[in-house]
């Protein structure tokens, strides 16, 4: 599954300098993290964005998002914008600001081991 590079460079530009951002190749889409988190993402041509619970319902509200069904089942918090709803840079920053404000209030996750990094972890006795 490829996704769509030019979205993918916008949101770069967009959280180009931002502390805690990175990204992450993913089934075959892109997420872009923040603390560990992921605050958005472009599968194909759509925008993902983590909005969070509280917010998931007046997200929906809006005329070009709709409910991430990845999984076959809607996922809570998580919405897909089509590209009508990020066609302006304005869009666009809006929507992946709000993944960020949600990301931003949620705790740093702890770095995990790289593949084929071993932890170290004492003996029980």
């Amino acid at each position: 599954m490829a996704f769509d590079e030019i979205l993918a460079n916008r949101i770069r530009r967009i959280v180009s300098g931002k502390k805690g951002i990175s990204e992450r190749k993913m089934f075959g889409s892109l997420a872009f993290l923040h603390n560990g988190h992921m605050a958005c993402g472009v599968v194909k041509e759509e925008l993902m964005v983590r909005v969070g619970p509280d917010a998931y319902e007046e997200a929906l509200a809006h005329p070009h998002a709709r409910e991430m069904d990845f999984t076959g089942r809607p996922l809570k918090g998580m919405i897909y914008v089509d590209c009508e709803g990020y066609r302006t840079d304005p869009g666009l920053e809006g929507w992946v600001e709000r993944g960020l404000d949600f990301t931003g209030s949620l705790p740093p996750k702890k770095p995990k081991a790289q593949r084929g990094e071993k932890r170290f972890r004492p003996k029980q006795r």
